[in-house]
């Protein structure tokens, strides 16, 4: 864009030097029609400059409030993942599965707690009572998943939509092993989600490598690549990472 608009700038001067020009060494009977052509351009050159700019301005509003939603969404499917996890011991990539694990499982809560207890095979070899310390885990309980993660809310029916962009989206998920530790991928391509504005624009947006932008062509939480369950979205995209 910067390109462009250093361009349309230095045509403004040529043509106001053009205009000044004509001005100084045109006969006066052939300088007022030409001077009305010259300054229609530059206002023309004018225009095009500030809706170069304005367009882009635009699209940034446009794409951070989208990418917010989206973040919401990604987030409680990276929460269900995790639970998932939790519970079976893997990630999934069917998103029916992963709603009705939030719907039917629970998590079994647990208190550690240190013991003393007669080591018998060290009693036996040394005739006297000998002990050991361990770690003994008690079951306390169980509580719904959906209750833990959501409460009474059942937004996590519908977090594998796509909240704006293009119509009837949905997030694509991965999931599998990575050197044997389980690992998944929940992600949506940018162009989904800016999908009505300037092509242009959502190309160069794909292309972005920045440390205050979601870098890459997709919008995304995990990785089928890295052990990694963070979202690839800077702090200012989202209250929390």
């Amino acid at each position: 864009m910067l390109s462009t608009i250093a361009v349309i700038v230095a045509l403004i001067l040529l043509t106001i030097g053009i205009v000044w020009l004509i001005d100084k060494f045109v006969p006066k009977s052939m300088r007022f029609a030409i001077n009305i052509v010259l300054w229609i351009i530059i206002f023309a050159l004018g225009y095009l400059t500030f809706m170069s700019v304005y367009d882009e301005i635009q699209f940034n509003q446009i794409k951070v409030k989208r990418y917010a939603l989206v973040i919401e969404n990604l987030k409680d499917i990276r929460d269900s993942e995790l639970a998932y996890k939790q519970v079976k011991g893997k990630f999934t990539d069917n998103f029916d599965e992963l709603v009705q694990f939030i719907e039917t499982e629970k998590f079994t809560i647990t208190q550690r707690r240190d013991s003393t207890i007669k080591d018998i095979e060290m009693t036996k070899r040394f005739g006297v009572d000998m002990t050991k310390d361990i770690v003994v885990i008690d079951t306390l309980g169980f509580v719904s998943v959906k209750d833990s993660l959501f409460g009474a809310d059942t937004r996590y029916r519908t977090m594998m939509n796509v909240p704006v962009g293009e119509p009837g989206a949905k997030f694509q998920l991965k999931a599998g092993l990575l050197d044997n530790i389980p690992v998944f991928e929940a992600s949506v391509d940018k162009s989904i989600i800016l999908n009505d504005q300037d092509a242009n624009l959502i190309e160069k947006e794909k292309q972005v490598v920045s440390v205050d932008g979601v870098n890459g062509p997709t919008l995304k939480v995990g990785s089928m690549e890295e052990i990694n369950t963070n979202g690839n979205w800077p702090k200012n995209y989202s209250k929390e990472q």
